[in-house]
C-alpha cells in the first residue's frame, strides 16, 4: 500500500523529510521556541527566588516544596484537559490567553503579602503553563515537516534555556533589588503574548490540513495492551527522571550553600550552569531519536546517567559542578524522545497525549519537590541527594519498550 506523500510519517526513516510535501517550518519553530523561552524563564523565577522567599517569609523546606507543588499541580492537571479539548476543536489563540495567566501570577508574586497569596500566585503561573504546553507541542508537530524529534527538541530547548536564565537573572536583578523587581519581568510576558498571537494566526490557517493528515497517517500494528503497557513504562521513566531533576532544580542552591558554604548568588550561577546543560541535552535528544531510534535514546539517557548521579553526593565543589553538567546533558535528552514516542503510540490524540506527558513531567516534579522538601526537613539536604542518586537506575525499564520504528521500516 502506497503512503500519501502529504502524510506526516510517524517515523522519518519510513518516509524521509525530502519525500514529504511540506518542509520543516523553522520560522514557526523558532517563534514557538522563543515563546517557550520567555514562558519558562518567567516560571523559573519562582525556583530562583526560593532563598529570598524562605528568609523573607520564614518558610520551612516543606513550605518551599509546597510552593513548587502548587505550581506543578496546576501546571499538570489541566494539561490533558486542554489537549483533549483542542483535539476536538482547534484553539489557536489559547496560547496567548495562557500567557495572560502567567502575567497575572508574575505580578502577584512580586507583591504577595503572605504565604497563601504566594501559593495563589504560583497557581496562576502554573495555570498559564498548563494552557501553553500542550498546544505549543501541537504547533511544533504541525511545523515539523516529518521530523518530530527535531521539532520537539527545538521547542523544548527554548523552555530549558529560558529556565536556565531564571537563576542568572535572579542573581543579577532580583537579589540586589528585592522581590518587587520581579514585576519588571512582566515585559517579557507581554512580548510573549505578541509573538503567540502571530503564532495563533499561523495555527488557524493550518489546523484543518494537519488534522486531515493525522487521519490519513499510518497506524502502528500494536495491540491495545501493548500501547497501554508502553505508556505505563514511559510514565515510570518520567517519575524517575523528574523526581531526580526535582532534587537538583528545587534544592541545588540549598545543597551547595549547606555543603560547601557558597553564597546565594554563587549557588544561583551553579544552578544556571546545570540548567544550561539541560537545555543542550534537550537539543541533542530529539534529532538523535529521529536517527537511531527513540527507545535506545531513552534507555541511554536515563540509565546512562546513573554512575554520575551516584558519584555526585560524594564529590567536592569542583566535581559537583562537573558532574551536574554531565547529568543535565545526558538526562535531559530523554524528555523530547519520550514525548514523541508517546505521540507515535497514540497518533490520533496528539493534544491529549502531549498534555498527559507534559502534565506528568510537571506533576512528578512538583510531587518530588514537596516530598523531598519534607525529607530534607527531617533528614537533611545531604540525605536527599544520597537517596535520589539511585533513581536513574529505574531507566533500565526502557528495555521493555517496543521497537516501534521497525515495522515502519519494513513498509
Amino acid at each position: 500500500m502506497q503512503t500519501r506523500v502529504d502524510a506526516i510519517p510517524l517515523n522519518p526513516a519510513a518516509n524521509p523529510p525530502a519525500a514529504t510535501e511540506e518542509r520543516t517550518q523553522f520560522t514557526v519553530l523558532g517563534a514557538i521556541s522563543f515563546s517557550h523561552l520567555l514562558n519558562d524563564m518567567i516560571q523559573s523565577l519562582i525556583l530562583a527566588i526560593y532563598p529570598l522567599l524562605k528568609s523573607g517569609f520564614h518558610l520551612s523546606f516543606a513550605q518551599v516544596g509546597l510552593i513548587t507543588l502548587t505550581y506543578q499541580v496546576t501546571a499538570s492537571l489541566l494539561q490533558p484537559l486542554v489537549g483533549m479539548a483542542a483535539d476536538r476543536r482547534s484553539m489557536p489563540y489559547s496560547l496567548a490567553a495562557g500567557m495572560g495567566f502567567t502575567l497575572c501570577g508574575l505580578l502577584l508574586l512580586a507583591y504577595a503579602p503572605n504565604f497563601p497569596v504566594l501559593l495563589f500566585a504560583a497557581g496562576l503561573v502554573g495555570t498559564g503553563s498548563s494552557i501553553f504546553h500542550p498546544e505549543s507541542s501541537r504547533v511544533a508537530r504541525m511545523a515539523s515537516g516529518g521530523r518530530p524529534g527535531l521539532a520537539q527538541s527545538v521547542f523544548v530547548v527554548g523552555g530549558n534555556f529560558g529556565a536556565s536564565l531564571g537563576p542568572l537573572l535572579a542573581a543579577w536583578i532580583i537579589v540586589p533589588h528585592g522581590r518587587g523587581s520581579v514585576a519588571w519581568f512582566a515585559l517579557a510576558a507581554l512580548l510573549a503574548i505578541v509573538v503567540l498571537v502571530q503564532i495563533g494566526h499561523w495555527y488557524a490557517r493550518h489546523a484543518g490540513r494537519v488534522k486531515a493528515r493525522a487521519r490519513r497517517a499510518p497506524v502502528r500494528e500494536l495491540s491495545r495492551g501493548m500501547v497501554l503497557f508502553s505508556l505505563f513504562i514511559l510514565t515510570v521513566l518520567i517519575f524517575s527522571k523528574y523526581f531526580y531533576i526535582a532534587s537538583i532544580s528545587s534544592y541545588y542552591t540549598f545543597y551547595l550553600m549547606h555543603t560547601f558554604g557558597v553564597s546565594v548568588q554563587d549557588a544561583q550561577v551553579h544552578l544556571f550552569v546545570f540548567l544550561a546543560a539541560v537545555a543542550a541535552g534537550v537539543l541533542i535528544g530529539g534529532p538523535l531519536g529521529d536517527k537511531v531510534g527513540r527507545k535506545w535514546v531513552i534507555l541511554g539517557s536515563i540509565l546512562g546517567v546513573a554512575p554520575f548521579a551516584l558519584m555526585l553526593p560524594h564529590a567536592n565543589l569542583f566535581w559537583t559542578s562537573v558532574l551536574s553538567v554531565v547529568i543535565g546533558l545526558v538526562l535531559a535528552s530523554a524528555f523530547t524522545t519520550i514525548i514523541v514516542f508517546a505521540q507515535e503510540l497514540v497518533p490520533g490524540q496528539l493534544g491529549m497525549i502531549s498534555g498527559v506527558f507534559y502534565g506528568l513531567a510537571f506533576g512528578m516534579g512538583g510531587l518530588g519537590a514537596a516530598l523531598l522538601g519534607k525529607l530534607a526537613d527531617l533528614q537533611g539536604i545531604g540525605y536527599v541527594y544520597q537517596l535520589c542518586a539511585w533513581l536513574p537506575l529505574i531507566g533500565v525499564c526502557a528495555i521493555l519498550l517496543p521497537d516501534i520504528e521497525k515495522p515502519a521500516k519494513k513498509g
